[in-house]
């Protein structure tokens, strides 16, 4: 894991935690169903944070005879766990709690805790969007949308961090709509409305997660300009006659599967092609030092 997805690790791990527990005061002290699907949802992103540091520890454990590509598989696996304890002790917590509250309306208490909690949570938050988005820009090419970062990128913690914090920030701002409308139109299913805008604002996060999260643990191809700059450099190599194909796997975020099979010249002696895979590895990782893993298949023209 890189300095960058740390810090912004961290920052949400210490902001969700202030803010789950000022919730759940607030919860106790108001009966909102706003906060208590709030608090819930930071709780759960709290925990999410320690998911992803976990990932990140497990994933630098050295290769063995079981798992001889290594284990940066890991955060993968630990980024998908975040997306359904989102859905479900986020999401459908929240669609729980404002349904009950709906069916059961009661006025909210002591609306200016309520008020007053939730601006303070939405300035934690601001904080640990903010933080997210700076260490994100560090990596992210400039042309790029925030929104094709997240479905394009191959590490798993920022993004992760990234739509958490953003379903995180709507959600109180929709948490506080419902207790507003809810005081001031003296109707206190605006207040479950809120939750119920909360859970299903977290369901679809969560669902956006799990899939980018599902295509990377069963293997993605490494990115466009990534392939290209590895085809070129086999094919630069001076007994390389033609690429008949390259394949290439993210097995984590910093390790890549490359398998490619090549023509070689076919006066080449056996030694000679040994050589020259030997030769053309390490000129490919050269350009594309996470290509850890190069497997190269000689072959001959045939006419």
């Amino acid at each position: 894991m890189n300095e960058g997805s740390r810090k912004a690790i961290i920052a949400a791990f210490f902001a969700n935690l202030g803010i789950a527990i000022s919730k759940f005061v607030g919860f106790l002290l108001t009966g909102s169903a706003g906060l208590a699907a709030e608090s819930v949802h930071s709780f759960a992103d709290t925990g999410n944070q320690g998911l992803l540091m976990l990932g990140a520890k497990r994933s630098v454990k050295a290769r063995d005879e079981e798992h001889p590509f290594g284990h940066e598989r890991e955060r993968y696996f630990w980024a998908f766990i975040v997306a359904l304890v989102l859905f479900s002790m986020g999401g459908l917590f929240a669609l729980y709690e404002g349904i009950h509250k709906f069916r059961n309306p009661h006025e909210t208490d002591n609306i200016g805790i309520a008020v007053g909690i939730l601006i303070v949570a939405i300035l934690l938050e601001s904080y640990s969007l903010r933080t997210a988005v700076k260490e994100t820009a560090h990596v992210k090419p400039p042309q790029q949308s925030y929104w094709q970062f997240i479905r394009t990128a191959k590490q798993p913690e920022l993004p992760t961090v990234l739509l958490e914090d953003v379903a995180a920030e709507t959600g109180l701002f929709f948490a506080l709509a419902g207790v507003l409308l809810a005081h001031f139109t003296h109707e206190p299913r605006w207040d479950a409305v809120g939750s119920i805008a909360i859970g299903l604002l977290l369901v679809v996060v969560a669902f956006i997660l799990g899939a980018e999260m599902k295509g990377l643990l069963i293997g993605e191809t490494a990115l466009p300009e990534t392939r290209i700059a590895l085809a070129a450099s086999l094919r630069g190599h001076q007994h390389i006659q033609q690429v008949v194909y390259l394949h290439t796997e993210h097995l984590g975020p910093d390790a890549l599967l490359v398998a490619a099979k090549a023509i070689f010249d076919p006066a080449l002696s056996a030694a000679d092609v040994s050589r020259s895979i030997d030769e053309a590895e390490a000129a490919m990782r050269a350009v594309v030092p996470s290509a850890r893993f190069i497997f190269i298949e000689p072959d001959i023209a045939r006419s």
